[in-house]
């Protein structure tokens, strides 16, 4: 207790003499910067997954081919949880004298749980959003479905033995789906006019949904038990199981927001490193009078260490308070923003921000100041004796397992967090080594160099421990700032690209092979462009490498697996591949022409089936057999939002076999008629409006972008900050010289170019070494883990160097700005004493 007293009345001291006001505020910015982007994070994060929810119409969605009863349906009626079912089949629909298969969806009171219908109610009226069902005695009908059949808002509409009103039209639904084998126009009625139809009868073909939302842990709870407890013929869906557009947003977005953590981490640990060095500097002289009057090195370690415990503490609990404030007004601007409700604040990023702020401190602050009980009392008369400590070195070590520990914490991701861990390493190594050579080529240009110019740089030469210790650190900031700007240049550029206005909004499909020509003139004639058609042909898997396969077979897989091994999925056959599809293993055979069929595979369907290359793939189309040999891998971009195929075969493969064709077009808002008008011209065409499922995509991708802008914006506002007190925590050297100097006689003029050449060579060297650093490990990150082409844009990495220069002057002029604006005398008793 009375070690504890002192370290609190030295830390008192230290506050209000401003030895240690640089430290404490490293740590708070330090701390801001972790715990505002945790908190930021995790808001956005669990209102994306809400907001993303709305595709299903809920949180967790039960699928069966029969009522959904028993220990599922119980679970649902837990506290915190909300509950409604839907009902779906096909039937035929009679408006007028015209008859048309259509698909009917009869839904429950409270659908959807999550997000709303997007409908018109009035000819040429406005849309609006409907958190409801149709009203009884009233129907809804998809807006393309209406058009398909000639409908009008007002129309009686002919379902089974009942008349039902056409009262409005679905522009958008939740749980909105791409089905290429389901093109019939959509009907929504009320659950409870279902009986009056007399369609529910015996050996009806009824698709049943059980949906579910609320609580985060009730839903989980939920999601647990029903796994469990799923039936014969029952499947539970989640977020997880969307298009794999949202999910691929989605995960790419909790990527990105895992960087921007690690780059505060990072940013922290160099802060915090910088300004115990300084901090300890001042204090060897105190400590050395200590040594003279008896006190022990266990008592001086525990002063030291205790004020650095209590100041950890004092600036963590600072830090968090200030980031709950930022994440409370950023949060409020972000559900203005993104016009979806954003959950409260949890207490996990505060936790974490205390965590990361001690270990940060007691790693990288712990060091230098574990060298102050080696300070020998000699150093009252003798300053130029500093204390050596060989367990420093362990400390440090310590520190940067426990740097590399946050990172991988923090990364979620092995992959994010090693190569963060090798790039931060590398970056060392090299602004280290460049450096180092820096000072030797000064040291020997310093005796051709005059006036100003001559005295800044022999500054960085005379001090060459200072100065690897600045330009690593400043190289390392800036590089983690540079990495998290190309990152997220790219992230949104690939959104941007994806979800362009052009991407095909309608989806054709049934073409005959001598409606090939015909089809592609329509187009023409329509200013649509000269479509690409591909071959489409049903087929079911059979065999593997001779042997019969099923879904029996993969009952030790998850739930996809056995569904793909027992369904039918669609074969086509290509010649060559669009960007779309990358080949990733294997030799694809463009322009040969094997002689025997060959298959490519999209990768995560191969891996999903335990499909290796060279295998023998069986399959049955229409009672036929066919077989081919798996020669290559694919990788898709699902987000183009053009036909493609988990399997494809090499060209003449498939002929005979029986096929229809599919191609997709950007269809322009104005051409209202375009259905119609393909529709009357070949009868036998479907065609799937897919504007609905591009808009619930794009405004999910729209969300994610705004989340990724503001975090982002926000990193490196609190980085900058970080880096400027990293960069003022080494000037008292400076200060001491400039001092000296206006004894001496030397002007402003003169000191201004002298410091504005040291921090230029510095700011150089590592902006250039941070530009290309940041620009390697962002195609790494890139490419390895965000699954993003990658191409270096050496034009903003050279504008980031020449910024990182910038910044190193525009920072080191203005903390040494006080041997201009002070007195010598003051400033040269400051640091001397």
């Amino acid at each position: 207790m009375r070690i504890l007293a002192l370290a609190w009345r030295q830390l008192r001291r230290d506050l209000a003499a401003g030895d240690i006001r640089i430290l404490f505020a490293a740590l708070v910015l330090a701390v801001v910067a972790v715990t505002a982007v945790g908190f930021v994070t995790d808001r956005a994060e669990r209102a994306l997954a809400i907001e993303a929810n709305r595709l299903l119409g809920g949180d967790v969605v039960i699928r069966g081919d029969a009522p959904i009863a028993g220990a599922v349906r119980d679970a649902a009626d837990a506290p915190g949880l909300r509950m409604t079912e839907t009902q779906e089949f096909q039937s035929m629909i009679r408006t007028g004298a015209d008859l048309r298969l259509g698909d009917l969806r009869a839904l429950g009171e409270g659908f959807p749980l999550r997000g709303s219908f997007r409908i018109i109610e009035t000819p040429g009226g406005a849309e609006r959003d409907a958190r409801g069902v149709p009203a009884p005695g009233t129907l809804w009908m998809s807006q393309a479905g209406a058009d398909t059949l000639g409908a009008r808002l007002g129309d009686s509409i002919g379902i089974g033995a009942s008349q039902l009103r056409l009262a409005a039209l679905v522009v958008q639904e939740p749980d909105a789906a791409l089905d290429y084998f389901n093109v019939a126009p959509k009907v929504f009625l009320n659950l409870s006019d279902l009986p009056a139809t007399r369609l529910v009868q015996e050996g009806s073909r009824i698709r049943y949904r059980l949906v579910v939302a609320g609580d985060a842990d009730a839903v989980e709870t939920f999601s647990a038990t029903a796994r469990d407890a799923l039936a014969r013929g029952q499947r539970l869906e989640t977020i997880q199981d969307a298009r794999p557009e949202v999910r691929s947003a989605l995960d790419r977005a909790g990527r990105f927001l895992g960087l921007a953590a690690l780059v505060s981490v990072v940013l922290a640990a160099v802060a915090v490193a910088m300004a115990a060095r300084r901090h300890s500097e001042r204090h060897l002289s105190g400590t050395a009078v200590m040594r003279c009057l008896g006190a022990s090195q266990r008592t001086l370690v525990g002063i030291h260490v205790g004020e650095l415990i209590l100041l950890g503490l004092a600036a963590c609990t600072i830090g968090v308070a200030i980031a709950f404030g930022l994440q409370w007004a950023i949060g409020g601007w972000l559900q203005q923003a993104m016009k979806i409700s954003i959950p409260a604040a949890g207490w996990l990023p505060a936790l974490q921000g205390y965590g990361v702020g001690l270990i940060v401190l007691l790693a990288f602050g712990a060091p230098p100041v574990l060298a102050l009980r080696r300070v020998p009392a000699l150093r009252v008369l003798r300053r130029d004796l500093d204390p050596t400590e060989p367990s420093a070195w362990l400390v440090a070590m310590a520190g940067f397992v426990g740097l590399a520990a946050l990172l991988w914490w923090k990364a979620g991701s092995a992959v994010l967090g090693t190569a963060m861990l090798a790039g931060i390493a590398i970056t060392l190594a090299v602004l280290a080594a460049l450096a180092w050579g820096l000072i030797v080529v000064v040291r020997r240009l310093r005796s051709r160099l005059r006036g100003s110019l001559r005295y800044g740089l022999a500054n960085v030469s005379r001090r060459a421990g200072t100065s690897i210790a600045q330009i690593s650190a400043l190289g390392l900031g800036l590089m983690a700032l540079l990495l998290l700007t190309f990152v997220r240049t790219d992230l949104l550029d690939r959104w941007q690209l994806a979800l362009a206005a052009d991407a095909p909004n309608r989806f054709i499909i049934n073409v005959q092979q001598d409606q090939l020509q015909p089809v592609r003139d329509f187009m023409l004639a329509q200013d649509l462009g000269e479509p690409a058609l591909f071959p489409m042909i049903r087929g079911r898997l059979t065999e593997q490498n001779g042997k019969p396969v099923s879904g029996a077979d993969y009952e030790t897989e998850d739930r996809q697996s056995q569904r793909r091994a027992d369904r039918e999925f669609n074969l086509s056959v290509v010649s060559e591949l669009r960007k779309d599809n990358v080949v990733t293993a294997g030799e694809f055979w463009g322009d040969r022409v094997p002689s025997s069929p060959e298959l490519s595979v999209e990768e995560g369907f191969a891996e999903s089936l335990n499909w290796k290359l060279g295998d023998r793939i069986a399959f049955d189309i229409a009672g036929q057999r066919f077989e081919g040999r798996i020669t290559s891998f694919r990788s898709v971009d699902w987000e183009s939002f053009r036909p493609n195929f988990f399997v494809v075969a090499s060209p003449g493969s498939l002929d005979g076999y029986s096929a229809s064709y599919i191609t997709a077009v950007s269809v322009p808002p104005e051409r209202t008629a375009f259905t119609r008008e393909l529709v009357e011209r070949f009868p036998n065409l479907s065609v799937i409006d897919v504007d609905a499922v591009l808009k619930q995509v794009r405004s999910t991708a729209d969300q994610v972008s705004t989340v990724v802008q503001v975090v982002f914006w926000f990193s490196l506002l609190a980085g900058v900050l970080v880096l400027l007190a990293a960069i003022s925590a080494s000037q008292d050297e400076r200060l001491l010289e400039g001092g000296v100097m206006r004894v001496l006689g030397g002007s402003r003029r003169q000191l201004r170019l002298a410091q504005a050449s040291e921090f230029a060579a510095i700011g150089l060297l590592s902006g250039l070494v941070a530009a290309i650093a940041a620009s390697v490990l962002a195609g790494v990150i890139a490419t390895q883990v965000f699954d993003l082409p990658w191409q270096a844009n050496w034009r903003l990495a050279a504008v980031g160097g020449g910024l990182g220069t910038l910044a190193a002057l525009a920072a080191g002029l203005f903390a040494t700005r006080k041997v201009l604006d002070v007195p010598p005398s003051v400033t040269l008793r400051e640091l001397q004493g």
